[in-house]
């Protein structure tokens, strides 16, 4: 049905001032639709608060203020073409376009809370279970985009609807592109890189990340769409372009499952012989301690003949990560070993010489005196 029939539906008045009436009806009417609709999506709300899915209450909150708009223009629009039709007042030719604007718009609004409405699940849901999925700076960039989509597209359909070419301004556009591309090459190269890291997170805020190929190293304090900001362990910050990361290698110590203890120990060749006590005694430590994680490999074998020791070495592996923790168990480790060496009465060995002198000839002639 036309808005035309529709209008002519309402002469319910046959007096030149019906159309007064008219709009009082539509005001009402769509007064009385929004109190209703508010009413029904208040309840509803609520009885879905009691459920465990949060994306219902999501979906109930974003269509809130949007319906209540929609209701509101529809009716609106509605009476200034009942106002129309006793006016020729040039400004009425508007009222098709508003509407279709205002519908875009309306559904521009209920999808931008849509999007804020799932990042608060995400980031809460991280918040409280731990949950390393989704880290909070990941959520917030993904959700940037996609507000920054509905904009753009948004956009693009409003000019559509007031009878702009898209196509045009789609080709204007990608000559543009071109144009600004050889430009700003560089800004839309850190630009994706900075997108590759929020989208494949290699590292997040707060890690400490290092790499070979460049002279970086430090803890991660911020992850921009041009730079990442790293504090170096001197304290200094260090400024990367983003694109750099897409060419080098870059290892995250943070995410290391366990740190190793790699030591290899010297005795004498005087305590040769005590070698397979000490090796099977040191095993038996390791095994037995409660911050070495014995699922990993643990190696404890007597591997060399050195020029001044014979050595053994240890390959075990911590429970813990952090720094501070792996060398207070890392000194545990050695002094117990050390302890080990001496219950033994070996000794641990350190470079030495040894001089042979061969025994000088009796000399008996007296004339050499």
């Amino acid at each position: 049905m036309s808005f035309d029939e529709l209008i002519n539906k309402l002469n319910f008045f046959d007096s030149e001032h019906a159309w007064i009436s008219q709009v009082f009806i539509v005001v009402l009417v769509s007064l009385i639709l929004d109190f209703v609709q508010k009413i029904i999506l208040n309840k509803l709300h609520i009885k879905l608060e009691s459920t465990k899915n949060r994306w219902d209450d999501i979906f109930i909150v974003s269509a809130k203020k949007p319906l209540s708009y929609l209701i509101w223009l529809i009716g609106i629009t509605l009476a200034a073409e009942i106002v129309q039709h006793q006016s020729d007042a040039a400004i009425f030719s508007i009222i098709t376009p508003i509407r279709e604007i205002g519908v875009i718009l309306i559904i521009m609004l209920f999808l931008l809370k849509l999007v804020q409405g799932a990042q608060d699940i995400f980031i809460e849901s991280e918040t409280k279970t731990g949950e390393k999925d989704f880290d909070r700076h990941t959520v917030e960039a993904i959700a940037k985009l996609f507000r920054a989509s509905i904009l753009i597209t948004g956009a693009l359909v409003m000019l559509q609807t007031l009878g702009y070419s898209i196509s045009g301004v789609l080709a204007f556009g990608g000559i543009g592109g071109v144009a600004v591309g050889f430009a700003a090459k560089d800004m839309l190269a850190n630009f994706f890189g900075g997108l590759m890291i929020y989208l494949e997170r290699p590292f997040k805020i707060g890690d400490w990340i290092r790499s070979n190929d460049r002279d970086i190293e430090g803890t991660v304090e911020h992850i921009g769409w041009r730079l990442t900001r790293i504090r170096t362990f001197d304290k200094r910050p260090l400024y990367v372009p983003n694109s750099v990361f897409s060419n080098i290698a870059v290892e995250n110590p943070s995410r290391m499952t366990n740190r190793r203890i790699y030591e290899t120990i010297g005795i004498r060749y005087g305590d040769a012989h005590k070698m397979e006590n000490i090796v099977s005694q040191v095993k038996q430590m390791l095994l037995s301690h409660p911050e070495i994680d014995t699922q990993q490999t643990l190696i404890v074998n007597f591997n060399k003949f050195a020029s001044s020791s014979v050595d053994f070495f240890i390959y075990t592996f911590t429970k813990t990560t952090d720094w501070i923790a792996f060398h207070e168990i890392k000194q545990d480790v050695l002094l117990k070993i050390m302890s080990i060496i001496e219950s033994n009465n070996a000794e641990i060995a350190f470079p030495t010489s040894t001089l042979h002198v061969q025994t000088m000839p009796k000399v008996t002639d007296p004339e050499i005196h």
